[in-house]
């Protein structure tokens, strides 16, 4: 093809992802892998992104929606360069248990919240008209939106203990039956088929032919929770990928593990799961303070070590990434402003050490077109007003980055924050310059 007719489709692509569908042979029009890293357009594609969790919710017309802040918030995103956003599909189960996400998108199995699926439909289209990309996960390992837990209520094991209430401890000795229950993951199995077979209602294109959507998710942190699940893990996740390959083979598929500290410290397990035929890319994340790398009280001055760390955790798994030629994405870390204070007037100067360090390890991959191709920060809090009384989220309080069973503030990037706003902002123009 000439070039200009490429030119002429990757414009069509871009703007007008019905007219891309209808035109040319859809595969063209979405992320692909190569190399070792992913193609967009022709070209190469290394970014930065953020977790922007609860879109889907802002996005309704019901509870909890704000579609003017919506557009407010992809405006912002868009003008520092971000368009690749991490988005929970939604929650699951019953009202009103502490640290969950509400309001819900799955209320019983196979019974959906239209509001809530509308506002995905809504800002899959908002985010098309910008050129973002997608990446929705599925499930979650943790109680903050229902995920194993709530699908093993359903299969009849018994309430889920709460974290908040009953401890960690509890809550994952329970949820450790997910992988071995064949009824609770027959049941996520019929709630991905009805995700991914939808149509969006106002862009009329069904999901699995809309390249909005970079990548299906299997789920937010899936882990085996116990060394003797680890096989059943592993099988899980290889039936899960086939699944979804098998309703939609336009889009890539991953997994969304945390590496080795998802996969009971065991690397040939991480290996294991994302050397699958059906998982295109593989996933990291990285908690300094969740992990103990730089307490609460020793921010700034563990700052050096979190590095390191972070360095070490990324080289060993990218070593994993470059013998399968896979690209590699740190799709989650985060660092709490400084002092361990939430509000958002105090600063974030070790945040923003931090920050930049790890987008200098993206620059530096992509300019050797290198499998570390990415990275989303955790998370978008935009233009959010924090609760004046209430330290956790609870129901009518604005969305942050910060899911409901962590301190709203503690990892939330602000559009207020504007020293950490300019750092991203040098980093994605960096990154765009080397392939545009």
């Amino acid at each position: 093809m000439r070039k200009l007719n490429i030119l002429v489709w990757l414009i069509v692509c871009s703007c007008v992802s019905v007219s891309c569908i209808t035109k040319r042979p859809v595969n063209d029009c979405f992320i692909d892998v190569e190399n070792g890293h992913f193609i967009r357009h022709g070209k190469p594609y290394y970014y930065i992104g953020t977790n922007f969790w609860y879109g889907a919710i802002l996005a309704s017309e019901g509870e909890g929606g704000d579609r003017i802040r919506l557009c407010r918030e992809l405006d912002s995103l868009k003008a520092i360069g971000i368009d690749n956003l991490r988005i929970l599909v939604g929650s699951d189960g019953r009202r009103g248990v502490p640290a969950k996400v509400e309001p819900t998108l799955q209320i019983a199995p196979g019974v959906y919240n239209d509001t809530i699926f509308a506002g995905l439909d809504f800002l899959l289209a908002e985010m098309s008209k910008r050129d973002m990309l997608a990446v929705l996960y599925l499930n979650n390992s943790w109680e903050w939106s229902g995920g194993y837990g709530q699908y093993l209520e359903w299969a009849g094991y018994g309430r889920a203990p709460i974290p908040a209430v009953d401890g960690y401890a509890a809550y994952m000795g329970f949820v450790s039956q997910f992988v071995r229950s064949d009824s609770a993951k027959t049941l996520y199995a019929h709630y991905v088929k009805d995700v991914i077979t939808r149509t969006n209602q106002y862009t009329k294109v069904r999901y699995i032919d809309d390249p909005t959507i970079m990548s299906w998710q299997i789920g937010n942190e899936p882990r085996a929770f116990s060394k003797s699940n680890k096989q059943d893990f592993a099988k899980w996740i290889s039936e899960t990928a086939a699944l979804i390959k098998s309703l939609d083979p336009n889009h890539l598929v991953s997994t969304g593990s945390e590496g080795k500290q998802g996969c009971e410290m065991d690397l040939d397990l991480f290996e294991q799961i994302h050397a699958d035929i059906n998982v295109d890319y593989m996933n990291i994340h990285i908690w300094p303070y969740n992990w103990g790398w730089a307490p609460k009280d020793r921010l700034q001055e563990n700052l050096e070590k979190a590095k390191q760390n972070s360095k070490a955790y990324i080289d060993e798994h990218l070593e994993i990434a470059k013998k399968y030629r896979k690209p590699l994405v740190l799709e989650e870390f985060g660092y709490p402003r400084d002092n361990f204070r939430f509000d958002k007037s105090s600063s974030t100067v070790a945040r923003n050490a931090y920050y930049e360090y790890i987008f200098s390890q993206v620059v530096e991959q992509a300019k050797t077109l290198s499998s570390f191709a990415g990275c989303n920060f955790w998370g978008w809090g935009g233009l959010a007003s924090l609760s004046e009384k209430n330290e956790y989220w609870q129901p009518g309080d604005d969305y942050t980055g910060d899911p409901a069973q962590e301190q709203q503030g503690l990892n939330s990037v602000f559009a207020s924050d504007s020293s950490t706003l300019n750092i991203i902002k040098e980093a994605t123009l960096t990154l765009y310059s080397l392939y545009h």
